[in-house]
């Protein structure tokens, strides 16, 4: 039987998952999953640039970005950030986790996800 290059990979997620949001529940003895529902809508862009073509040229244009594509695209920058801090890192992915959800609830910037909400939101404001 074939295995794929992630097999195995499920598993130690959730389960680092789950810690995470024990551990956002000791540190701030709030439900954990209102404050994974508060980085993702802190790291969700509300505009997006798409590109028009007029014949041989293109331009950039800014556009709404539709809720599912803002969820995607916040859950997308959570995940991102977690996994990139925890290269050539001592932390583990737990903690990785719970520092990136931490900062993205409270709008830090130093937070990925929301660090990349800023930077699309500044390109489309500068394509309108």
């Amino acid at each position: 039987m074939r295995r794929g290059p992630n097999s195995g990979k499920k598993g130690a997620t959730v389960s680092a998952m789950n810690k995470a949001l024990d551990r956002i529940h000791d540190r701030t003895g709030e439900n954990p999953l209102q404050i994974l529902v508060n980085a993702v809508v802190n790291s969700a862009p509300c505009e997006g640039i798409t590109r028009i073509r007029f014949g041989a040229t293109s331009q950039p244009k800014a556009v709404d970005v539709s809720p599912s594509r803002r969820v995607d695209m916040a859950v997308r920058n959570l995940t991102q950030g977690a996994t990139s801090a925890t290269v050539k890192s001592k932390r583990n992915l737990t903690q990785c986790i719970v520092n990136e959800v931490l900062k993205a609830a409270e709008g830090d910037v130093s937070s990925f996800a929301v660090s990349k909400r800023e930077e699309t939101e500044r390109i489309a404001a500068s394509a309108r």
